[in-house]
């Protein structure tokens, strides 16, 4: 029996984007974006101000209920990090941080043209299979 990974889209902005990108995301520049994620009911965060979230629940509640805590706040804690995860934005669709293969092709056919056309970077489409995904060091586990 083969598993079924769940998916998520995620792009990345030059490094003239993303503050705007994460702080004015109706800014017209980024119209294209935010018009190929509504056809999808989709939102995107950079991945940085997730950590950031992350970590804020995390602490809020009890940081052994969250088992990446330790590496995430080590993450937003290195200024070389911080710059390349803010560069970095996750697809959200419908609130959910992964959803299935369907839509991430859906989504990711949407924006590719985007891609072309210089105002996304890069585009990965990422699962949710341990394999496939680096793992906290011990020493931040």
């Amino acid at each position: 029996m083969s598993a079924h990974w769940a998916y998520q889209i995620r792009f990345r902005l030059d490094e003239q984007q993303p503050d705007r990108a994460r702080h004015r995301p109706d800014d017209p520049a980024f119209r294209p974006i935010a018009e190929a994620l509504a056809r999808h009911s989709a939102t995107a965060i950079s991945t940085y101000d997730a950590f950031v979230n992350y970590v804020t629940q995390a602490e809020r509640s009890s940081v052994d209920a969250f088992p990446l805590y330790k590496w995430t706040k080590a993450t937003i804690e290195d200024p070389s990090k911080k710059a390349k995860h803010s560069l970095s934005f996750a697809v959200y669709v419908n609130g959910d941080e992964v959803y299935d293969k369907a839509r991430a092709d859906a989504l990711e056919a949407d924006l590719a043209p985007l891609v072309a056309q210089g105002l996304i970077v890069s585009l990965s489409k990422h699962d949710t299979n341990p394999d496939n995904n680096p793992q906290a060091p011990s020493h931040l586990r």
